[in-house]
């Protein structure tokens, strides 16, 4: 089960990456993290499918990842600085969740995630549509952001997207072996640690946390390191090619359509994971997307060497 519907826009030009001009002192604040031993992946999965698991040693170089999300409105400079115009302008649409349409809007659903409408005009600085707009969630993540824009805004700012690895280890805060960035301690509909879905996903959400969709990238208790949200809230693409490296039939499956469709890697889940549904609010979690993807709950944070 996914939470995150599979987008297939018609062909649009996308804006030149090697057009956005670099602007270091655009850099957010940023926790650093040593270089050293690591790890990746967990020897628990949860959703072996996934590929969760096995755990994997790895080495990591000295680098930083920024605290929080990048906002709308630090999103809103980068445009008004670039003029980048991101790819659900340029394709005209994007997929908005059922719970923030007018029930009378008809637009069409894809067939495995329902709940999902197609809308058009939905983009960061329109969330649900023509007739939406930011005003008020200034510091909420920028959404509808997809990898190739997520990738722009990271030049200008003088970083790069966090490898898999990089974010892992900065989530954990280290190379503690922890399934939440706070421990292990299961959050659910009582214990609001992080903004997920609570109640009965999709028609009932009780908002226990306070938040229907999106939070303030500052939102809830940041991990011992500092960092906000490293789960829930919004996905957060990272650079890597999204494959499984599961030596059963469907695994090799998986990763030849995930190859043919240069997916990327997202981590963190979002306000729409539930256990009962989408178990991907867990540090070792994982999805892999095509790189024009972009939706309500997808967003991403900045890492530097």
């Amino acid at each position: 089960m996914t939470c995150c519907p599979k987008s297939d826009p018609p062909a649009a030009p996308s804006a030149t990456f090697s057009e956005v001009v670099a602007d270091p002192s655009a850099a957010g604040d940023v926790v650093r993290f040593q270089g050293g031993p690591s790890f990746i992946g967990t020897d628990r999965p949860a959703l072996k499918p996934d590929g969760e698991g096995p755990r994997r040693p790895v080495r990591l170089k000295p680098f930083g990842l920024e605290r929080h999300a990048v906002t709308n409105a630090r999103f809103a400079r980068f445009v008004e600085a670039t003029g980048f115009v991101t790819e659900a302008e340029q394709f005209g649409w994007s997929f908005v969740f059922q719970t923030f349409l007018d029930e009378r809007l008809s637009a069409p659903a894809p067939i495995d995630t329902p709940w999902w409408r197609k809308i058009d005009g939905a983009c960061w600085r329109r969330p649900e549509g023509f007739e939406s707009t930011i005003a008020g969630r200034e510091n909420h993540p920028a959404v509808h952001i997809s990898w190739n824009d997520a990738r722009a805004f990271a030049q200008w700012c003088g970083g790069r997207l966090p490898t898999e690895a990089e974010w892992e280890h900065a989530a954990r805060g280290g190379a503690a072996d922890r399934r939440f960035p706070w421990g292990d301690e299961e959050p659910d509909d009582q214990r609001t640690l992080c903004n997920i879905w609570q109640g009965r996903f999709p028609d009932l959400n009780t908002v226990a946390d306070g938040y229907a969709g999106t939070a303030p990238v500052d939102s809830f208790a940041p991990s011992p390191d500092g960092l906000f949200n490293m789960v829930g809230n919004v996905w957060e693409w990272c650079q890597d090619p999204f494959r499984t490296r599961s030596l059963t039939r469907a695994g090799k499956d998986r990763d030849r359509q995930a190859a043919a469709e240069m997916e990327r890697v997202m981590k963190g889940g979002s306000y729409l994971c539930h256990i009962s549904y989408c178990y991907r609010y867990r540090i070792a979690a994982r999805l892999g997307r095509h790189p024009n993807t972009s939706t309500g709950h997808v967003g991403f944070r900045v890492a530097y060497d």
